[in-house]
């Protein structure tokens, strides 16, 4: 039994790859219950967001191509289509790389905040399939505490960096002053409230809100301000927007390349600038086939990442030493707990064994007509003579021998000291 991670990010794998194998949060409980049912995890989760896809586990005996090819048959993939684009890690490196990724070492925008309450929904959707038990929990509990730590004792998470910042970055640089531009933003979650604060902040003109739910759009626009619309209604909205980020979650896109054919001819040329930070992505891909729109997706925002990288890299140093320290305490905690274990269930076993069939001779004894006083006094001498002598035996050859660790190691077991 060991600890796994297999997945893909944004190093390993293009959008194009990571939206094939993306799951929704509705998705996840049920793929959860089908990895544990069929036997490939005996504990599992998945993280999925638009930079990753991750299955954290403890396997069973099974090989990790196993799992590798429920991942290509769950997504409906080609044999082996996507295995040149996955990583897995055991153990250690499990261990490890789960601490960097829930701290954001592993996030585009190295630092980035929300990625730790993407892993606590991970962690809470384990809980709901019932598929988080002893290891990962305690694992978890540990991530939880590392993040913390490395947020308290580093300046990873100075001056907030995100994906949402980043989209909004590129707007500005494509347009310069924002108070003249209208932004339509695609979704009402949490990265989209981020680009709206972020575009708040740059000053925007004017902010319109679409999504699915529009209680949800209409509690963000009461907050920040523009109004709300459902995204059914993007049609008669859009040739109005400058600027169009999307960010919604929904499986398939929200908007065509045709619409944005139509809202450009009302715009009379005027360009619109638009940022897909989604996967599965929310803009058809064609739509920037258009002279006058300008389509970039979330791994297009590298070049502002990378210079936000450069300036936490210290920061990141530091949390790595941090990971490097409460992954191996942790992981020696596991080991030991694993050959602990089984030790402990072969000496309960054993031990019932020897009550079973003590129970069995005084039951006999009672059947035949022995005094139960009689009886109870064997039994208790039965059970107390076998239960002691295999330890008796063994000390006794300890001292014979000169054994003293096993002696020392008995005194703690046997007669620890009373405080």
């Amino acid at each position: 039994m060991k600890l796994f991670t297999l997945g893909v990010n944004h190093e390993t794998a293009p959008v194009d790859i990571r939206e094939k194998v993306s799951f929704s949060t509705e998705q996840i409980p049920l793929a959860l219950t089908e990895l544990k049912q069929n036997g490939l995890l005996q504990e599992a989760t998945i993280l999925s967001t638009c930079n990753r896809t991750e299955i954290y586990g403890v396997l069973n005996d099974n090989s990790t191509s196993e799992i590798r090819q429920w991942l290509h048959q769950y997504f409906n993939i080609e044999h082996n289509d996507i295995n040149g684009y996955l990583y897995e890690y055991h153990n250690l490196d499990a261990t490890k790389h789960m601490m960097k990724v829930s701290s954001g070492l592993n996030s585009l925008v190295l630092g980035e905040p929300q990625i730790l309450g993407q892993m606590k929904d991970a962690y809470n959707l384990g809980h709901k399939a019932e598929t988080i038990h002893h290891t990962l929990e305690h694992l978890f509990q540990q991530i939880f505490k590392t993040a913390k730590q490395v947020r308290t004792d580093t300046a990873i998470g100075a001056s907030p960096v995100s994906v949402a910042f980043s989209a909004v970055a590129l707007s500005k640089q494509f347009y310069g002053d924002l108070s003249e531009r209208t932004a339509l933003l695609l979704g009402a979650g949490e990265t989209i409230e981020l680009v709206a604060r972020h575009l708040k902040e740059g000053g925007i003109g004017k902010l319109i809100i679409a999504n699915r739910t529009l209680a949800r759009a209409h509690k963000l626009t009461e907050l920040l301000g523009g109004y709300a619309i459902e995204l059914h209604e993007i049609s008669d909205h859009l040739h109005e927007a400058d600027i169009v980020i999307g960010s919604t979650g929904s499986p398939m896109p929200v908007l065509t390349k045709a619409q944005v054919g139509q809202a450009l001819k009302k715009r009379r040329n005027r360009p619109m600038f638009m940022v897909d930070i989604a996967v599965p992505r929310d803009i058809e891909p064609g739509a920037g086939d258009f002279s006058d729109t300008y389509l970039y997706t979330v791994d297009d925002l590298q070049e502002i990442i990378e210079e936000n990288k450069r300036s936490r890299q210290d920061a990141a140093q530091a949390a790595e030493e941090i990971i490097d320290v409460q992954a191996e305490a942790f992981m020696t905690q596991y080991l030991s707990i694993q050959k602990v274990n089984p030790l402990i269930q072969q000496y309960r076993t054993n031990a019932y064994e020897l009550r079973d069939q003590a129970l069995k001779d005084a039951l006999h004894h009672l059947k035949n007509g022995d005094s139960a006083e009689l009886v109870i006094t064997k039994l208790a001498n039965q059970l107390t003579n076998k239960l002691l002598h295999t330890p008796t035996s063994q000390l006794h050859q300890a001292g014979v021998t000169g054994n003293e660790a096993l002696i020392a190691a008995a005194q703690e077991l046997l007669l620890p000291k009373k405080h």
